[in-house]
């Protein structure tokens, strides 16, 4: 490492998982979440049912050029590489902080700025969670570097306790644009609030640069409050629902806990406990502020965790903890305590390749193919376009699954021809495609990682439903899953067949 820089290492590094990540991509189909957004791109609106618009909006232009997984995947990519570039960029605007403010400290307390960014970037590289954002494009991978760029304008306010008008401005429009890629970056904007709310003085709330910036973050995300205005508020009625989730459980709050550290990994843990013990100083009131940006989306996520929650939920926190933790990882280091870091890193980094290699082979061969995760990754491709050719062939009003998250890639692999979802759940689907028109014949798509029965008798709404044909999804000589095609006729309606 002596023959090079820390952050040309670091440009190295990010470049080496870019390549995996860019190899992973082009090799695999979309995953359920990939092909629902870019279902957006293609049905373009102001805001969606689930999510607002920007995780579509940004795809637009490649899907309207191309199909290809591959291509589309090079958005979140780039947007994977621009985060670690922030929270290189980060780490350095913290370290220097904590030295412009403890003039009385000794320079040799602290590791060296370069270093401290190299541990940083390390640290969200070995994070097997964050390579799936890399890969997939979701609103946290859109989330990841608005949130890094709020941070940074964050620090820019505490060096300097004033902004331009270009600054407020800046802020303005990052608010916005995460205000379109989740609505969980309110939380983000709580985190910037509590920084400027930190300093002792508030002039800011005086000042003509701060309403700009208001009233530019309103503006730009005036789009998604039109939408669920003329959709009568189903998204925030969504998004209130799925986040309060089921009966709250401890175990699960405990689960959530223990997989948080799993899948981040506990480089991030051990960095920010030695930054919080050795590194805060005469600086702690700001960095506990900007500490927000992770603390707050992370506290509130855990805390919802009893009632269910997803692991990637967190993820723009933990872009933001980084830069803490990279410091403190690079204190250790500089002090020769390097034995745990090298365990911990290379664990985590052995754990990502495996779950590469797991992910290329198809999962593991299991007499129960529910049972396996990564049949949900392969097959979709050809049976949406067998199953387009029977729709055609058939002169089907359409075809129908019985899930959503069946759904989107049957809709995505079969495009044009409209998808039903049979459920009694409102969705996406139910917008793009209305209800299944009355007496319709549609081609049923059924898969065997999440079997269904028959939509026929008295509790379906299908008079009969014809078997046509099969597939099965082999890879590497192992089965992985099954699709089934019938052509069911005559919709009643739900619940209403005799």
């Amino acid at each position: 490492m002596r023959q090079q820089s820390p952050s040309s290492w670091a440009a190295i590094c990010v470049l080496i998982a870019a390549v995996v990540h860019l190899a992973l991509g082009f090799s695999i189909e979309f995953s359920v979440d990939e092909a629902h957004y870019a279902l957006y791109a293609q049905h373009l609106a102001w805001s969606y049912f689930d999510h607002p618009p920007l995780v579509g909006w940004i795809q637009w232009p490649l899907v309207t050029l191309t199909s290809s997984e591959g291509i589309i995947r090079l958005i979140p990519e780039l947007l994977w590489i621009l985060s670690c570039y922030l929270v290189y960029e980060v780490t350095v605007e913290v370290h220097h902080f904590i030295r412009g403010r403890n003039a009385g400290y000794l320079t040799s307390a602290l590791p060296s700025t370069n270093l401290c960014g190299l541990m940083a970037v390390l640290t969200v590289i070995a994070a097997p969670m964050l390579h799936i954002l890399a890969i997939g494009l979701l609103p946290d991978t859109l989330l990841a570097p608005l949130s890094l760029g709020l941070m940074w304008m964050a620090l820019r306010w505490l060096s300097k306790d004033q902004f331009s008008i270009g600054d407020w401005i800046i802020t303005g429009v990052l608010l916005g644009l995460a205000g379109l890629s989740k609505y969980t970056a309110a939380f983000t904007a709580l985190a910037l609030l509590l920084v400027f709310l930190s300093t002792p003085r508030k002039p800011w709330i005086t000042k003509v640069g701060f309403w700009i910036a208001t009233l530019s973050a309103l503006l730009l995300i005036t789009p998604v409050v039109y939408w669920n205005w003329a959709n009568d508020w189903i998204s925030f009625k969504y998004q209130l629902a799925h986040g309060g989730g089921g009966e709250w459980l401890w175990r699960r709050l405990g689960a959530y806990i223990g997989i948080q550290i799993l899948v981040f990994g506990p480089l991030f843990i051990l960095g920010s406990v030695v930054f919080l013990k050795d590194c805060m100083h005469a600086t702690k009131l700001s960095l506990l502020a900007l500490f927000g940006f992770f603390l707050i989306p992370f506290a509130i996520f855990v805390s919802l965790s009893g009632g269910g929650g997803l692991p990637h939920w967190t993820s723009p926190a933990w872009f933001c903890l980084a830069p803490f933790a990279g410091i403190g990882l690079a204190k250790v280091w500089a002090t020769q305590h390097r034995y745990w870091i090298r365990i911990l890193f290379f664990v985590q980094i052995a754990l990502c390749c495996i779950g590469f290699g797991y992910v290329l082979s198809g999962g593991i061969s299991s007499a129960s193919v529910k049972s396996n995760p990564i049949a949900d990754l392969y097959g979709w491709k050809v049976a949406g376009q067998k199953a387009a050719g029977l729709a055609k062939a058939t002169k089907a009003d359409g075809i129908a699954v019985q899930n959503w998250t069946l759904g989107s890639r049957a809709a995505w692999y079969a495009s044009p021809i409209p998808v039903y979802v049979l459920d009694q759940r409102q969705d996406q689907f139910d917008l793009w495609f209305g209800d299944v028109p009355k007496g319709a014949n549609v081609l049923l798509i059924s898969w065997s990682g999440m079997p269904y029965p028959i939509p026929v008798g008295k509790k379906a709404a299908f008079q009969a439903c014809e078997p046509l044909d099969s597939l099965e999804i082999v890879r590497f000589g192992q089965v992985l899953s099954k699709f089934d095609f019938s052509l069911c006729s005559h919709w009643q309606g739900p619940g209403q067949a005799e």
